[in-house]
């Protein structure tokens, strides 16, 4: 199991939940943070108004995923969330130790789905 966690562009996510709904990658938790990398305060336009600083508004998607299924859920962020510009955003992979159901109690992958 791994819990794939990515950091995106907030007008690319609905490019992103589409292209993860056609890989069947239901569950997902979707954040709003702020947050810099190598942009250290350029300005990003962002829905017609330019942003300044070095704390940007991103989306942090947090997807878990069984091991056949992380290859496709990058592919489909990527897919999804690539301008081809600086802050495209980042994917990270991480081992997720235990999963757990609350309604039925399921352990480890059946809990993921």
């Amino acid at each position: 199991m791994k819990l794939v966690i990515a950091i995106i562009q907030p007008h690319k996510l609905e490019d992103v939940l589409q292209e993860l709904d056609k890989n069947e990658i239901h569950l997902k938790t979707v954040s709003n943070v702020l947050g810099c990398g190598r942009q250290k305060g350029r300005t990003e336009v962002y829905r017609g108004k330019k942003e300044t600083g070095n704390m940007l508004k991103k989306v942090r998607l947090e997807i878990a995923v069984n091991e056949e299924f992380v290859e496709q859920t990058i592919a489909a962020i990527v897919k999804g969330a690539k301008t081809n510009k600086i802050g495209d955003g980042k994917i990270f992979v991480l081992d997720l130790q235990e999963c757990v159901r609350i309604r039925t109690g399921e352990r480890g992958q059946p809990a993921i789905g």
